[in-house]
């Protein structure tokens, strides 16, 4: 399989944030601002691999600064790393005030997808190199981010055995 450029993955995404969008305090919900991050991760994630994804984790997801009723927010995306199956797509949102052109980064994110087949198991995918020293510098800390993930993830495996489904008391 013929690795990619991380370019060709990238994605963008522009939304005018309405009412129904909002809070009571007049800003994005951020389930709603996940619920983009998830969206355009798995486009940009797709336009790698061509196979089918599924979200396998968000990193910490940090509201940096309010996106308001009445503005835009725009958001970016491209695939920095691949593993055997998976791949790190980096996600970066940016509010915009339409009136005064006032932009601000609201929110990054790294969002870990995986390729699947017909039958939801896991399919290998092309490898992925930086060219841009932005992209190089996501490159370079991805795989540190990798082994964070999986150790986060034997901790949640631990807590749902712990808890269980039942009720806590």
């Amino acid at each position: 399989m013929e690795a990619k450029k991380a370019r060709e993955s990238f994605t963008v995404k522009n939304s005018h944030v309405l009412p129904p969008d909002t809070n009571s305090h007049g800003t994005l919900f951020g389930g709603k601002l996940m619920a983009y991050i998830d969206d355009i991760a798995a486009i940009a994630a797709v336009r790698h691999c061509r196979q089918p994804v599924v979200t396998a984790s968000i990193d910490s997801v940090d509201f940096l600064h309010p996106v308001f009723e009445g503005h835009a927010i725009c958001l970016e995306a491209f695939v920095t790393w691949t593993h055997n199956t998976s791949m790190e797509v980096f996600v970066k949102a940016i509010t915009e005030d339409l009136l005064s052109g006032d932009r601000k980064v609201c929110t990054t994110a790294f969002v870990s997808m995986v390729a699947v087949n017909e039958e939801n198991k896991p399919v290998p995918i092309p490898a992925v190199y930086p060219e841009t020293d932005q992209e190089k510098r996501l490159h370079a800390g991805a795989s540190a981010r990798h082994d964070q993930r999986k150790e986060r993830r034997k901790e949640s495996k631990e807590l749902a055995e712990v808890y269980g489904t039942g009720l806590p008391w």
